[in-house]
């Protein structure tokens, strides 16, 4: 009996000692919850215990840690917060390479959810988005939005779900609603909605809402169910597109603010809010909502994001359709520093005077990709190194030849690193990347099932033609000559 007790404790510290690890020796990128500031720990050590970051040490050798602790020895590495993407399409992952050039027009006729719904199965859509979201976590994004515009079928939404939760990444899977079909239309979707956030058992995958009707149909039958799931629901938060100017697409925080849901205790996320103005911003404060600017993605297709800077502080990160482009958060960040700095200081410039400062630094950069992705998703231990926060964590290599002779680690991150720097990627304290090697045991069979889905859909993609883009865009707006440049 006593044998078989003894057995028990042994193998209970082994339980225990599973999910208590040490990261240590490494310069900690940490974030001072008082102050409200990033705080540099150097030659310091991380504990983390059940998912949580139970201590910050300021010693590399920390005393009366728990027994059977995991001693990860992070000698000259720089250790930070996973990278917070608040904007992703992940099911469009197998597009990829196709459509290097395209713009948003085009965009719309062959890549949006109705042109390419009839090239899915919900095993196509299930492992483009496994194989999305694992290209992400090895970028070191370990949270992402969703916004899951592929609910076409009962069988593709929950695929996609599926997807998500098998991935291991802590995704916010904001499940759209839209008029698919007469079969499955909005009513049949908030009632699968219900069904699948009865029995969802992932600590990681939450479920989510997007809606894009916000200004279309303000006050119509369906807007007002959503209106009652997001507020008695118990969903997370809820997202939506903006693209004002010539665009005119809606959903801007005036739309959802005269269809009373802007002030709405759950967190609002409003993906790319380009040419939002002092009206919208003003919204976005008075209820603490914020916006995903999608740096890259805005750029590629024309978008563009014009005031977005004058509203960083109700701002994060996102990467939107990244078969096209970057699936990095830490491009993203990169990018929107220095294309902020070009604006401002043009202005300045214009005015035939010379910029006597910086008007962005490195480490708002930094902020915007990591913590306030967690605030735009009502989550303040999550995107920080903070006692108490979840242990969503990116270890770099800090001897790598981009990161050679580094003093200051954010500047050294934001500016100089590259995701091939990643060593080591934990989500809620477990390693999902280590040694450079994503830990998934599937992975090379997901590898194969996608390239074989990429190959025949891509096949399909080429051999539909696309439409003349004449006249107007579907809004409204006419097409306008683009200066061709030539190499």
């Amino acid at each position: 009996m006593l044998r078989i007790f003894t057995t028990l404790l042994a193998f209970q510290s082994a339980c225990v000692a599973a999910s208590t690890k040490l990261l240590h020796g490494g310069t900690i990128i940490a974030f001072d919850q008082a102050t409200e500031q990033l705080r540099i720990v150097h030659d310091g050590s991380l504990l983390i215990e059940d998912g949580w970051i139970a201590s910050i040490f300021d010693t590399s050798s920390p005393k009366d840690l728990p027994r059977g602790t995991e001693m990860i020895d992070c000698t000259d590495k720089i250790i930070t917060p996973g990278f917070i993407d608040t904007h992703r399409h992940g099911w469009q992952t197998v597009f990829k390479t196709s459509g290097p050039n395209a713009p948003m027009a085009e965009y719309v006729a062959r890549y949006s959810p109705p042109a390419v719904r009839p090239l899915f199965t919900p095993e196509d859509l299930y492992i483009s988005q496994l194989a999305g979201i694992y290209e992400a976590i090895a970028a070191g994004v370990t949270t992402i939005l969703d916004h899951a515009h592929h609910t076409w079928t009962p069988e593709h939404a929950k695929a996609g779900l599926d997807a998500s939760v098998d991935s291991g990444a802590r995704v916010f899977f904001a499940y759209t609603f839209q008029n698919s079909s007469a079969e499955f239309g909005i009513p049949e979707q908030i009632t699968q909605w219900r069904d699948l956030a009865s029995s969802m058992s992932s600590n990681l995958t939450s479920l989510a809402i997007s809606y894009d009707e916000w200004a279309t149909n303000p006050a119509g039958t369906h807007t007002r169910a959503i209106i009652d799931l997001i507020n008695n629901s118990g969903t997370q938060v809820m997202t939506t597109h903006h693209v004002g100017g010539p665009w005119m697409l809606g959903n801007s925080p005036q739309d959802l603010d005269h269809a009373n849901i802007l002030d709405s205790s759950v967190p609002i996320v409003i993906s790319h809010a380009s040419y939002i103005d002092p009206s919208g911003a003003a919204l976005l404060r008075k209820t603490n909502k914020h916006i995903s600017i999608t740096t890259e993605s805005e750029m590629h297709y024309g978008l563009l994001h014009p005031t977005s800077h004058l509203v960083l502080d109700q701002a994060s990160l996102g990467v939107d359709t990244h078969f096209a482009f970057s699936t990095d958060i830490l491009t993203q960040a990169r990018m929107f520093l220095q294309s902020t700095r070009y604006r401002v200081f043009e202005n300045t410039l214009d005015r035939w005077q010379i910029p006597d400062r910086s008007p962005l630094s490195v480490n708002q950069a930094f902020l915007l990709a990591t913590r306030n992705g967690g605030l735009a998703l009502g989550r303040r231990d999550l995107g920080v190194i903070a006692q108490d926060a979840k242990a969503d964590i990116v270890v770099w290599n800090g001897r790598s030849p981009a990161l050679l002779s580094w003093s200051d680690p954010v500047a050294a991150i934001i500016l100089h690193a590259s995701v091939g720097d990643i060593e080591h990627i934990m989500v809620d304290g477990e390693f999902k990347m280590r040694d450079r090697r994503l830990t998934a045991e599937n992975y090379k069979e997901t590898q194969d099932l996608f390239l074989a889905t990429a190959k025949r859909i891509q096949k399909a993609l080429s051999e539909i033609p696309l439409p003349p883009l004449e006249r107007t865009f579907p809004t409204g707006s006419p097409y306008g000559y683009v200066l061709p440049l030539h190499v």
